[in-house]
């Protein structure tokens, strides 16, 4: 069974940041991986709809992702979904980042604004 890479707004805002190849850099630290966004994180880059060239860029980026209900708002919702699916976090949010690392989730992050890594995977 494929692992579930779980993406936050942050995340899906980091190809177009950072000129970062997403889907590869998660396959070369996972493997076979299906990635999923939660609904609210969703709607979270929908209040950005007149914003910047990269948050709708996001917004097309998350269309070809399975979106996944979740309850609550934001990291919540992440955590949620992480916890519901055992799946791996992938942000670059620091107070996310630290909830995370608190409750021994496994995430994904951004290192030297050019590759991932993976951190808590048991």
């Amino acid at each position: 069974m494929p692992r579930i890479a779980v993406l936050d707004a942050n995340a899906l805002l980091m190809p177009f940041q950072f000129r970062l190849n997403l889907e590869a850099e998660l396959r070369r630290l996972l493997g076979e991986c299906e990635i999923v966004v939660p609904e609210p994180v969703l709607g979270e880059l929908e209040l950005h709809r007149e914003g910047t060239r990269e948050a709708r860029a996001a917004r097309q980026l998350a269309a070809r992702y399975r979106a996944v209900a979740a309850e609550g708002r934001g990291d919540d919702a992440v955590i949620e979904v992480a916890q519901a699916t055992k799946g791996v976090v992938v942000t670059n949010d620091a107070a996310l980042l630290a909830r995370l690392k608190t409750l021994r989730l496994p995430r994904i992050t951004l290192r030297s604004r050019s590759h991932l890594v993976l951190e808590g995977l048991e």
